[in-house]
């Protein structure tokens, strides 16, 4: 479907840590932390995302901070996710379709993070825009991976279909 664009990003470092000291060890690492459960923050090519309380995802370069020795309180997460940034005009209406989120009701200046499902899969989603356009970052469990790729391909393919509800008084 040429209105949504699908890029994998699965090989993007990334690592994640969780525990009761997660949070001031990402600090002391010089890192920044989300003060909100289920927010992030920028980073230089990456971000850090807080998922729930003291679990955390960094993307990008600076994941490699994660390397250093963790202290009592921090645990380690493996991060092995398939990785997508899906972009376009049409976008919106593939997420309703596939999730239960309307994504358009957020508030991305508070820098959302959503945990949900789509097609049966569950996701951390970061919503948010590129140049003006909706776009969102889609992480899900590797081992589905191929299979959720597809299936969203799938849907957005039917969403071009003549007679689907969002093509009515659309002229090709």
């Amino acid at each position: 479907m040429s209105e949504i664009a699908f890029e994998n990003v699965s090989r993007t470092p990334r690592a994640g840590v969780k525990g009761p000291g997660a949070a001031a060890w990402l600090a002391g690492l010089g890192l920044p932390v989300p003060q909100a459960p289920n927010s992030w923050l920028p980073l230089s090519g990456g971000l850090v995302a807080r998922l729930g309380l003291t679990e955390f995802m960094i993307e990008g370069p600076e994941s490699a901070k994660l390397a250093a020795p963790l202290v009592h309180g921090v645990y380690p997460v493996l991060r092995q996710d398939t990785a997508l940034v899906l972009r376009g005009a049409r976008l919106n209406e593939l997420l309703l379709e596939t999730c239960s989120v309307d994504f358009r009701a957020l508030d991305l200046a508070t820098r959302p993070v959503v945990l949900t499902s789509m097609v049966g899969v569950g996701v951390t989603v970061i919503p948010g825009e590129e140049g003006g356009m909706p776009c969102c970052h889609i992480r899900c469990d590797s081992t589905y991976g191929e299979w959720f790729v597809e299936t969203l391909a799938g849907v957005a393919g039917e969403l071009t279909q003549p007679g689907h509800p969002y093509n009515q008084g659309v002229t090709a």
